[in-house]
């Protein structure tokens, strides 16, 4: 899974990296302890190219009367994306990438105690997760998105069983749906030797905490 994540990369970068056109208002940069239901940097398609927006992590169906009248949804299974009401359609027609510089995991100790590691790309680039979106409310609307995840590799299987889908830029297109059909064969666990780890600070343990020493290496 994915909940919680770090962006540093200034928005003009994110705009030319993904050939996005970016909107007025977007989240601010740096945010090294990026929060469910926060604003985020997405990548989707508009009717003129590719667009760089901000939508609210936490994926709103249309059903929902209040944002908080169901389960909040930040992530969504791979396995079960093209069949669960509420992500099917976003699935065929509004898919997205969502981006970060790296995210964050947590093991426990033997005392229970969480252990919180920093998971970035061995060549330190931008991280594209896949996502999908879903646009929500009639007096207030907004863009909603969350991250699709898969079974672990074998690389951080021993931190949790799950991961985000991490999408390459050769795979963007087809995600996007720019390069036709066939996404589905995108939807798999990333290559081995793409992700790095290490443990950081419990600090990032709690939603308010900031700063760039949350993605330090811890000193023993």
């Amino acid at each position: 899974m994915c909940g919680r994540f770090a962006i540093t990369l200034p928005g003009d970068a994110m705009a030319q990296l993904f050939a996005a056109r970016p909107a007025n208002r977007m989240p601010q940069v740096p945010n090294y302890n990026v929060c469910p239901t926060n604003a985020v940097h997405v990548v989707c398609q508009g009717e003129t190219g590719r667009r760089l927006v901000a939508m609210r992590w936490g994926f709103l169906p249309h059903w929902y009367t209040a944002e908080n009248a169901g389960p909040l949804l930040i992530n969504a299974r791979a396995e079960t994306l093209a069949e669960k009401p509420a992500f099917r359609l976003a699935c065929r027609k509004r898919r997205c990438l969502i981006v970060a510089s790296g995210f964050y995991e947590w093991t426990k100790d033997e005392a229970g105690n969480r252990l919180p590691w920093y998971i970035r790309r061995t060549d330190a680039a931008a991280i594209a997760f896949a996502g999908v979106w879903q646009g929500w409310g009639r007096e207030m609307p907004q863009d909603t998105c969350a991250i699709v995840t898969t079974a672990a590799n074998r690389t951080l299987s021993g931190i949790h069983r799950r991961m985000p889908l991490i999408l390459e830029p050769s795979d963007w297109p087809l995600w996007l749906g720019e390069a036709g059909r066939g996404a589905a064969q995108l939807m798999r666990p990333g290559a081995e030797d793409v992700l790095q780890f290490h443990r950081v600070d419990p600090a990032v343990n709690a939603n308010r905490a900031t700063g760039a020493g949350l993605i330090d290496p811890l000193v023993a």
